[in-house]
């Protein structure tokens, strides 16, 4: 996808793909919510029934979570930008297929470039694996600092697998809440963004 596109083009873009089968069973694209100057991206696998229908991502109970641990360290979910590998909602929520994220990688990708994020989370084995690019399991490398594209990326567990952790759920939601935690001392070790142009130059 050109460099020179706008968020606003990809997302009309992708709000008509059809470049896999998962575009047959969609109600509508699912392509991302959020500021779109996010210092903060998050990255989940793929759209559920909610999101499906709303066409807003991380609206359902696993969306719940991911506001409630983001109020947590004092940063609104609007202050973020929040998307997931694939766009469209696979068939009774199964896995996506290899084919499918490869299809939905040039959208996430873009949406990476445009946004500019300072740090990415990615959420869940799926989106770890897409954006770190090597087949590592969550449990792992969560809460670790990565290096990609010259920004950090900081892998946790998706909200949905506390949601459903069963006897494991405890223990993942403290490991996320540390997880966060690193989150947010990575966010206050970040130097200051650049003011732009314009206002170095007293023009504003």
């Amino acid at each position: 996808m050109s460099s020179s596109r706008t968020l606003e083009e990809v997302g009309a873009d992708a709000a008509t793909c059809t470049r896999c089968r998962l575009s047959a069973g969609r109600t509508q694209v699912v392509f991302g919510v959020g500021s779109p100057t996010a210092d903060l991206m998050f990255v989940g696998e793929g759209p559920g029934y909610h999101e499906d229908k709303q066409g807003i991502p991380f609206v359902g109970a696993a969306g719940q979570l991911l506001t409630t641990l983001l109020g947590e360290i004092g940063i609104a979910r609007d202050e973020v930008y929040i998307c997931n590998v694939v766009k469209c909602r696979p068939p009774g929520n199964r896995d996506p297929l290899p084919d499918e994220i490869d299809a939905c990688r040039p959208y996430l990708l873009a949406q990476v470039s445009l946004i500019d994020p300072r740090i990415v989370v990615t959420l869940g084995n799926f989106a770890t694996r897409v954006i770190l690019d090597r087949p590592v399991g969550i449990s792992r490398v969560r809460g670790q600092r990565f290096t990609w594209e010259g920004r950090m990326v900081i892998p946790t567990f998706h909200p949905a697998a506390i949601l459903h952790g069963g006897g494991q759920a405890s223990s993942q939601m403290a490991a996320v809440r540390e997880d966060f935690a690193t989150l947010r001392a990575a966010l206050a070790e970040l130097p200051p963004t650049p003011a732009p142009v314009e206002q170095q130059l007293g023009l504003f």
